[in-house]
């Protein structure tokens, strides 16, 4: 009976498994002309060239890393200062 499981097992290890893969090509993840807060900006020079955000998210974790939310960008920051900013996605229609 533990031969029957064993090679039960060996063959279902040996089946092939797949996965899809998404890609989001680069020209849809928003706007690449579009300038964005760069690394080490204090919120105030943000805040100053882009205006205040749509939205703001209270800083999590440690250490303290908040994210203020643009209509086409969020901009993270710890300790006041930029660690990043992301491009959200923009959908496009697709391509026939």
């Amino acid at each position: 009976m533990k031969r029957t499981g064993l090679l039960l097992t060996c063959l279902l290890l040996a089946l092939p498994v797949s996965a899809e893969t998404i890609e989001i090509p680069v020209g849809e993840q928003g706007d690449l002309g579009l300038s964005l807060p760069v690394r080490g900006e204090s919120q105030g020079a943000v805040l100053e060239s882009f205006g205040l955000p749509d939205e703001e998210h209270p800083a999590v974790g440690k250490p303290p890393i908040s994210r203020w939310d643009y209509r086409e960008f969020s901009v993270y920051f710890e300790s006041g200062r930029v660690i990043d900013s992301v491009r959200h996605h923009q959908p496009r229609a697709p391509r026939e």
